[in-house]
């Protein structure tokens, strides 16, 4: 059986290829372009990779398409106010979505990666190691390509896949540092919004009420639930940000206990379910503990979800994900949210 495995030069996709190529698959690896990162030190890496492994491997040109669906989409959500999560979008449009269009190009029957999830191909599982599971970024991605993913490091803990790296004489890449979370940045994601914007351009800070009662440095450089970076005329018991207007370059703050949500509203929902209205465990940060909730579809998109207690750190742009136990059952954008 060939598969197409998405090869990045690291050590996740390289453990992920030979695992795979160990299971008796022909590996085909598959090198995306999607931004203008280091090209050629990568391929420098996976032309031996492929050697030491033995697999061959294309590379195909996709920047176009992600500056459109990932890289204009981080820039549009700052702009609007909203805290993005281009792991999440670059999943289901390009690593799962134009990605899923190499098979038939390269003749293969199934695609994989080096992500940290598993799947059964119905479902998708948090992974074993539950410090690098990736099940929430992947909560938007098509519920049909399901059958077609195999996901090798699963199973494993990173610690392991690092140790089968040294096993194989790839002991650079088990001692290499791990990559950045947004792969389009270099340095700080305010220096990408400054090609396109002022982020920098300070701002007033106002109570619930409306009263301006600080300054701030720009409202890019905040999001919910953030309580450092703005200044105050007078001291105030511990403010956090709990609006952002990029209209009006505004922050408003409150206590702690404004922060705390239990109705959340989500916009672009996908479901691996077919349940109109389920019980599940939501969580809305990639790092959030998942809590108890009831999740009612008001559309084929739009979904209202009602958490069982308060939950803290709700933001515009961000993903809410449910689950049942380990297995994902979908999610959604968070368009808004209130007590």
């Amino acid at each position: 059986m060939r598969v197409l495995v998405g090869i990045s030069g690291g050590v996740d996709s390289a453990v992920s290829a030979y695992l795979l190529k160990e299971k008796g698959y022909e590996v085909i690896g598959i090198y995306m372009k999607m931004h203008e990162g280091p090209h050629e030190e990568n391929l420098k890496k996976i032309e031996y990779l492929s050697k030491k492994i033995g697999f061959t491997y294309v590379v195909e040109d996709v920047r176009e398409e992600f500056k459109k669906e990932v890289y204009d989409y981080f820039v549009r959500s700052y702009e609007e106010g909203s805290t993005p999560n281009p792991c999440a979008m670059c999943n289901r449009s390009i690593k799962f979505g134009i990605f899923m269009n190499f098979l038939q190009k390269y003749n293969c029957d199934s695609a994989a990666t080096g992500h940290y999830v598993r799947c059964d191909g119905e479902f998708l599982y948090a992974a074993k190691d539950k410090n690098k599971d990736q099940s929430y970024f992947l909560f938007s991605i098509k519920k049909e390509v399901l059958p077609k993913l195999i996901f090798p490091l699963g199973d494993y803990l990173k610690d392991e896949v690092k140790e089968i790296a040294a096993k194989i004489g790839l002991e650079n890449l088990a001692k290499g540092k791990e990559s950045q979370d947004i792969c389009f940045i270099e340095n700080s994601y305010i220096d990408v919004l400054k090609l396109h914007f002022n982020p920098d351009k300070p701002g007033k800070v106002v109570d619930k009420r409306g009263k301006k009662i600080g300054i701030h440095k720009g409202y890019a450089h905040y999001t919910i639930g953030q309580r450092k970076g703005f200044r105050l005329f007078k001291s105030h018991k511990p403010q956090y940000v709990i609006g952002i207007d990029a209209k009006t370059n505004t922050l408003i703050v409150g206590d702690k206990e404004d922060l705390e949500k239990r109705k959340v509203f989500l916009k672009g929902v996908n479901l691996f379910i077919d349940e109109r209205i389920f019980e599940c465990e939501a969580k809305v940060r990639y790092r959030a503990p998942k809590i108890l909730a009831v999740v009612r579809m008001e559309s084929k998109s739009k979904a209202v979800v009602d958490f069982k207690e308060g939950v803290i750190g709700v933001a515009k742009g961000q993903a809410c994900v449910f689950y049942d136990n380990e297995k994902l059952l979908g999610g959604g954008w968070i368009r808004g949210a209130k007590k």
